[in-house]
């Protein structure tokens, strides 16, 4: 069988971040654009676009990380490689998996005071092949898993996905735009 050797991106991060969105890994979409959650139907961009501004908005990539940035969001994903044929996280090869450096992130954020999961994938793959080996100072750090923004995850809308991932507003820094 052929599969596809998947390389992570690095995160969209800096200095003064206080939560951490986690997903699995770059989608063939994503990996084309070079742009996390860049296939069209994912919700991930209208849903945090509308939490942090108060509205829709359609916005370039660039702007897109700025707005993270400025509410002091970080953005990665658990994997730093794996094999999958296509995007979908069920077919990801478990063995191939290879997990970001969470310690190293960590050390370097040490004022993060919560994870986000986007789906059960990316919860699932911290639980078994991060945690266990980060000091117990990160450990400690809240998780939440929110449903998956993916389009291959439509039991919810992205109405109701948006309302479950509203749970990220009491953790988020809500300031006046940068100007």
């Amino acid at each position: 069988m052929n599969f596809d050797q998947v390389e992570g991106f690095p995160p969209i991060e800096q200095n003064d971040v206080q939560i951490l969105i986690l997903g699995s890994a770059p989608s063939v979409e994503s990996l084309k654009q070079q742009q996390y959650y860049a296939h069209p139907r994912n919700s991930f961009w209208p849903i945090i676009t509308t939490l942090l501004t108060g509205e829709s908005q359609q916005l370039s990539y660039p702007e897109r990380t700025e707005l993270l940035k400025q509410h002091q969001v970080a953005l990665w994903d658990v994997m730093k490689s794996c094999e999958r044929p296509g995007s979908l996280d069920s077919a990801i090869t478990a063995e191939s998996i290879e997990a970001n450096n969470f310690e190293q992130f960590f050390s370097n954020h040490p004022q993060i005071n919560a994870l986000f999961f986007n789906g059960s994938k990316a919860e699932e793959t911290y639980r078994k092949q991060v945690l266990p080996n980060l000091p117990s100072l990160y450990t400690a750090i809240p998780q939440h898993r929110l449903p998956s923004t993916s389009p291959a995850m439509a039991m919810l809308n992205r109405e109701q996905k948006l309302e479950q991932w509203r749970v990220i507003l009491e953790y988020v820094y809500i300031h006046p735009p940068r100007k």
